[in-house]
C-alpha cells in the first residue's frame, strides 16, 4: 500500500510540475489557444459556405450537419495536437533547459514519470478543446437537441488512452534528436490527420490508403463522436461499441509498447551521450 501511495504522489508531482510550467509560459498558452480557435473557425466556415462554393449552383443545402461534422473534426484534431504536444514538448523543454539528465536520474520509475506527464496532457487537452468548442459554437446556431453527450465524453476518454500511447512513442523523437526531434513528431500527427478522416470521410481516400485508417485511434474517436452528436447514439448502441473495442485494443497495445520503446530510447541516449544539452 505504501508503495502505491508513493507512486501516486510521484505521479501527481509530475502532473503539478507540468502545470507550473504551463503557468510560467501562460502567454504561449494564449497564443496556441487563439491559433486553434481561429483555425477551427476557418475550417468550420467552409461548411457554412457550402452552398456558395463553385459547383453548388445556388442549391439549397442544409449546412448544419456539415458545420457540426467539421466542428467535431477540428475539435478532435485540436485535442490530439495538444495531447501530443503535452507529452513531446515536456521532453523538448527539458532538453533545452538541460534538466533531462537530472529527471532520468531521479529514483522514479519511467512508467510513473510518463503517466504523470500523460495525465496532465489529457487534462490540458480537454480544457483546450472545451474552450475552443464554446467559442466556435457561439458563431453558429447549432441544433444539438439530439446529441448524446454521455456517449461523446465516453468516446473521448477511451480514445485518450490510445492517443497517449502514440504520444509516448512520438516523444522518443525529441529524446534522440535534439534539434530535429520536435519537428519530426509533427510528421506523426500530420499522417494521422491525413488518414483519420478528420475533415472528410475515409472513403474518399485512395484505396491503398484507406486500410491505414484502421491503425489510427483518431478514426474511431471521430466516428464515435459523430454518431453521438449527429445521431444521438447511446453508449450501448452498436455503432459506439464498433468504435470502442478497437480503441481498447489500441490502448492496451500502444501504451505498454510506447513505454518499452521509450525505455529503449532512454538507454540508447544515455549510452551514446545524446542527453547532453546542445540546444
Amino acid at each position: 500500500m505504501s508503495f502505491l501511495m508513493h507512486q501516486g504522489r510521484a505521479t501527481y508531482a509530475f502532473f503539478e510540475r507540468n502545470w507550473n510550467l504551463t503557468k510560467r509560459y501562460w502567454a504561449w498558452e494564449v497564443v496556441w489557444l487563439v491559433y486553434n480557435i481561429v483555425n477551427a473557425l476557418s475550417v468550420t466556415y467552409i461548411g457554412a459556405a457550402a452552398q456558395l462554393l463553385p459547383g453548388a449552383h445556388g442549391a439549397k443545402i442544409d449546412t448544419q450537419p456539415l458545420i457540426l461534422y467539421l466542428l467535431i473534426g477540428t475539435s478532435v484534431w485540436s485535442y490530439l495536437s495538444v495531447t501530443f504536444e503535452g507529452v513531446t514538448d515536456m521532453i523538448t523543454i527539458e532538453r533545452w533547459e538541460g534538466t533531462i539528465e537530472h529527471t532520468f536520474m531521479a529514483p522514479i520509475s519511467r512508467f510513473t514519470h510518463l503517466v504523470g506527464s500523460c495525465w496532465y496532457a489529457i487534462a490540458h487537452g480537454l480544457l483546450f478543446t472545451f474552450v475552443q468548442l464554446l467559442v466556435v459554437s457561439a458563431f453558429f446556431h447549432l441544433d444539438l437537441s439530439h446529441a448524446n453527450y454521455l456517449s461523446a465524453i465516453f468516446m473521448l476518454l477511451i480514445g485518450s488512452i490510445s492517443f497517449i500511447g502514440f504520444g509516448i512513442g512520438a516523444s522518443v523523437l525529441p529524446l534522440l534528436f535534439t534539434e530535429r526531434g520536435s519537428q519530426m513528431s509533427y510528421i506523426v500527427r500530420a499522417i494521422l490527420l491525413l488518414i483519420s478522416g478528420v475533415y472528410y470521410p475515409i472513403s474518399v481516400l485512395p484505396g491503398w490508403m484507406q486500410p491505414l485508417a484502421s491503425i489510427s485511434p483518431a478514426t474511431y474517436v471521430l466516428q464515435g463522436l459523430r454518431a453521438s452528436l449527429l445521431d444521438g447514439a447511446t453508449i450501448l448502441s452498436g455503432v459506439i461499441w464498433q468504435n470502442t473495442w478497437p480503441l481498447i485494443i489500441t490502448g492496451v497495445v500502444s501504451v505498454p509498447l510506447g513505454v518499452v520503446i521509450f525505455r529503449w530510447a532512454e538507454r540508447y541516449a544515455k549510452y551514446t551521450g545524446r542527453l547532453k544539452r546542445n540546444g
